[in-house]
This record gives C-alpha cells, structure tokens and sequence, in this order.
C-alpha cells in the first residue's frame, strides 16, 4: 500500500495545509494541485510581466517553511505548482538549500501550435512523475498534468506498474479525483455540512494499493468527515460522460464500487479502457477588458430608478459590452437603510482599454444628476484585461512528455 495524502485543491489553499499533514500522520507522498484554466491565465500574466515567474509561489514559501521536515518523514513532495515554469520552479527549490534531489516534468507548452494563446497547454499524464519517483527524486513539480496523475505517477511507481495495466491506473485515477480537490472530499462545500464538523475539514488521503483500490481516509482528529456521501459529491465533481478520459487511461465511473469502511471509504471495482489518441489543450487568450461597478438604489420606484442610470450610462458610453443585473435584495416597510436597498450591477467588457477607464468616468459623472439616493457600492477602477478560456486537442505524438531527473538527465517518456 501506498499512502497519498493532499495538501492543496487550489491556487491559494489553506496555507498551513502542508505543515498539518506531515505531523498528522504517516505519509508516503504528499500532493499539491495548483493550477486550473483561471490559475493558468494568472500564471500568464505573471510570466509576461517577469519570465522567471509562471509558477505557484505559494507552493515554494511552503517549502520553506516544510520541506526539511518532509525529508527527515521520508515523505516525497509531488505538485504541479511549476505552471508555465516547472524548471524555474525546480531552480528555485534547488535554491533553498535542503539538499532534496528535485525533478521535473516539462513538455506541456504547446503554444507554437496556438500562436495567438497566451497560454496553451495539453495534459500530460502521469509517467514522467512516475520516472522522476523511480530515480530518487524527493520533489517533483510538473506544468500541467492532469489533476489525478499527481496520485497516479506515485502509485505506478511504488507497485511498478505497466503502461496497459488499464484497471489498476483507473482505480489510481479514480482515488486522485477524489483528492485533487482537497478538503472537498471531507465536507468542505458539502450539501450537508449541518450534519457534520464543517469548521475546519481535515485534507483527504488515499491509501492506494497493488490492483488499484484504494481507501479514502484523513489524519486522525481532523474535522469534516470521510463518508460514502463525501465521496460520492467529489466523484461527480466536473463529471459528464462516466467513460472518463485522461492521458493514461480511460476510467469508467459507472464501475465505482463505494463501501464504508471504520476509517473511510473503500473505492474498488473501477475498470479501465485505453486512453484516446489526442490531449486536451488549455487555451487562454486576452479576451479584452473589464470594468464594473454596482449602484445601490434605496427606497421606492426601484425599477424605474435601475432604468434611468441605465439609460444615462449607455448614453454615455454606447450600449456594447455592458451587461446589467438588477438584484432585487429590497425588503418592504425596512427597519434600515440597507434592507430597503437594491442592487443593480454592471460590467463592461470591451476590446478598447480607454472605453474601460471611460466607464469609470461616466458612473461618477452620474452622482449628483441621477436617481435620488445615488451611492455606488465602491468607486469602479480603470479596468483591468480579462482571459477567455477554451478547450482543443492535439495530437497525443505531437507533444513531448520529458522528466529532467535530479542529476539533469533528460528522459522522454
């Protein structure tokens, strides 16, 4: 058996996350997922404005703080924190000091493909996190793998796992959906939260073994809970056909065998089916950009006070772009100001930078020559670039898998 525990399901997770899981109990491995298509358009902007950066900082300050202690556990670190820059990231850790032996998963930057994308990059699976554990590596990072392959590259490492071993990877990738978004598999945004110590979940780990089944558990004294019904939210989370795909192996959730168990619950049963002959692609463009503001309307006639500021700001500014959402949030006979008060919001989106600060302009203009009562939630700023985000696919043999190994070699996989 092989224990997996997470310590993030996003891009500013609960910082003390890692440091909580390494004292709370044995670990194998510890994961951290990072990255989604808005952390993606983030780490974007963050490369333009600097080329050393792409990745996730916060992960590295972690490591400051947790990974001399990770090293005396015996537990090896596996994220995907290095973004647009997992040999950047790899650098930097190599910076701290520790001595740990870091590796790297590249290849995923596709963007010769999609010239106008700010970001393109396809999911690689979970065999270069897997050479990289079968070298020695203390740390992995990687740029952007699928969510799962973080479970999946160590569990096919510690059992030696082949590439059509279909089953097994399935069950794997099975145990790291339910991880990848951490405390969301222990009551965290549970419909039933009333039902169970809701205040501080614990993070989840999947205890993986040889044919692939797995038992979800957490630390013990840890809040939330781990239960059929935990489970069963986070398996449907950001799931349509139950024919799966991911780079590695097709996982058919309508195989799911789910049972309680006194420390968890036991996931077995899951058959797998090769995986498809292209990878999905993270597209993220600059979609233009973005202004908004919210006016607050008090008191009576709020339908025909949300039409005139309407009226006096399309005029202003044109019609294009703007987007309008009257919020009736009003209570009759209030006993204060703000339950009499209604909220009518709108956006801008427009491909013109001064349009946007024009925005601004023109909502203030309308202070003291609109509806009575007139008072905005916060003054609108000058606009700031949005992203627009899509899907494509590529050619599974047009894009290279490579793991820089601690001592620097190079290894397509």
């Amino acid at each position: 058996m092989i224990r997996v525990g997470n310590a993030s399901g996003f891009y500013g997770d609960r910082f003390s996350a890692v440091r909580e899981m390494l004292r709370g109990g044995r670990l194998d491995v510890l994961t951290g997922d990072y990255l989604a298509e808005l952390t993606m358009l983030i780490l974007g902007r963050d490369r333009a404005k600097d080329p050393a950066l792409g990745y996730a900082r916060t992960f590295l300050r972690q490591l400051e703080d947790n990974l001399g202690e990770a090293l005396e556990r015996g537990v090896k670190i596996v994220s995907n924190a290095g973004g647009l820059n997992p040999e950047g990231l790899a650098a930097a850790i190599d910076g701290l000091g520790t001595g740990a032996k870091v590796a790297h998963v590249t290849g995923d930057d596709v963007r010769s493909e999609f010239p106008d994308a700010l970001t393109a990059n396809a999911y690689l699976g979970a065999w270069g996190i897997a050479e990289a554990l079968k070298a020695g590596a203390d740390v992995v990072v990687t740029g952007r793998v699928t969510d799962a392959s973080l479970v999946v590259g160590p569990a096919a490492a510690h059992f030696g796992w082949d590439r059509d071993d279909w089953d097994r990877l399935a069950g794997a990738t099975v145990a790291g959906h339910v991880l990848e978004c951490g405390a969301q598999a222990t009551g965290g945004n549970y419909p039933f939260f009333t039902e169970i110590d809701a205040t501080r979940p614990g993070f989840p780990i999947a205890e993986v073994e040889a044919d692939g089944s797995v038992l979800i558990t957490k630390h013990d004294g840890t809040g939330g809970a781990v239960t059929v019904d935990t489970v069963t939210a986070q398996l449907l989370y950001e799931i349509g056909d139950p024919a799966y795909p991911g780079p590695d192996v097709v996982s058919h959730f309508d195989t799911i065998r789910l049972d309680p168990h006194e420390r968890g619950v036991r996931i077995s049963g899951v058959r797998g089916s090769p995986p498809p002959d292209t990878l999905k692609v993270c597209l993220n463009t600059l979609g233009g950009f973005r202004n908004s503001t919210t006016f607050v309307l008090t008191g009576l006639d709020v339908e025909a006070k949300a039409g005139l500021v309407r009226r006096q700001l399309e005029d202003a500014i044109g019609a294009d772009g703007l987007t309008w959402a009257l919020a009736r949030t009003e209570h009759v006979d209030a006993d204060t100001e703000e339950a009499a008060s209604a909220l009518l919001h709108v956006t801008v989106k427009t491909a013109d930078p001064k349009r946007a600060k024009a925005f601004s302009r023109a909502g203030v203009e309308l202070a003291l020559a609109s509806y009575p009562g007139f008072h905005v939630t916060a003054p609108p700023g000058d606009g700031t670039p949005f992203g627009v985000y899509r899907a494509a696919y590529v050619p599974r043999d047009a894009v290279p898998h490579r793991v820089v190994l601690p001592g620097g070699e190079v290894v397509e996989v």
